[in-house]
C-alpha cells in the first residue's frame, strides 16, 4: 500500500484527536486517545501491519513532541520525554493487534476490544513498572506486584473511558468524512 488518501486523512484525524487530548484542560490522567488511535489504525491497515503499527507510533510521537514544547516553554509540568517511553511506545504498538478484528460493524467486537486492549496496557504496564523497579518503591515480591496494580487502578477506568469515547471519535469521524475526503 502506498501513500494514499487514506492514509493522510487517518493520519490527519490521528494527530488532530491527539492534540484535542493534549489542550483539554484539566483532563483526568489515564484518559489518553493512544489506544484507540491503535485500535483504529489496526483496523483500518489490517491488510499492511507496517503502517498499522507505524501510525499510532507516529501519533503518540508527535503528541509527546507538542508536550515536550508545552513543557519547556512552562506551560505544563507534564514532560513530553520521559524514562520508560520506549516501553510505551511498543505497549501502544502492540494494542494496534486489538484493532485487526474490527473491519466488521459488529457492536460485540468493539465492545470486546474497546474493553480488552486498555485492560492489557494496564496489566503489562503495571507489570513493568514493578519488574523494573517495584513501582513507587514496593518490593519485588507478589505483595508488591499486587500494590503495583493497587496503586494503578485510579487510571484503569479512565483509559476505559478514554478508549471508547475517542474510539467512537476517531471510527465515526473517519466514516462521515471518506466519502467526502475522495471527492477532493
Amino acid at each position: 500500500m502506498k501513500l494514499n488518501k487514506q492514509i493522510i486523512l487517518a493520519l490527519v484525524i490521528m494527530v488532530l484527536i491527539s492534540a484535542l487530548y493534549r489542550v483539554m484542560p484539566g483532563r483526568p490522567l489515564g484518559f489518553a486517545p493512544q489506544i484507540a488511535i491503535a485500535l483504529f489504525s489496526g483496523s483500518l491497515f489490517s491488510s499492511n501491519k507496517k503502517y498499522s503499527f507505524l501510525l499510532p507510533i507516529l501519533s503518540l510521537f508527535i503528541s509527546d513532541l507538542m508536550y515536550q514544547v508545552l513543557y519547556v516553554n512552562g506551560l505544563t509540568t507534564i514532560q513530553g520525554f520521559y524514562s520508560g517511553q520506549l516501553e510505551n511506545y511498543i505497549l501502544i504498538a502492540a494494542t494496534t493487534v486489538f484493532g485487526f478484528s474490527l473491519q466488521s460493524a459488529k457492536p460485540s467486537k468493539f465492545i470486546l476490544s474497546f474493553l480488552s486492549a486498555p485492560t492489557a496496557y494496564f496489566l503489562v504496564s503495571n507489570f513493568l513498572v514493578w519488574a523494573q523497579g517495584g513501582g513507587y518503591h514496593h518490593p519485588i515480591t507478589i505483595t508488591g506486584l499486587t500494590q503495583t496494580m493497587v496503586d494503578g487502578l485510579p487510571f484503569y477506568p479512565y483509559s476505559l473511558v478514554s478508549t471508547m469515547v475517542f474510539g467512537a471519535l476517531l471510527f465515526g469521524s473517519f466514516r462521515v468524512l471518506v466519502p467526502k475526503f475522495k471527492a477532493i
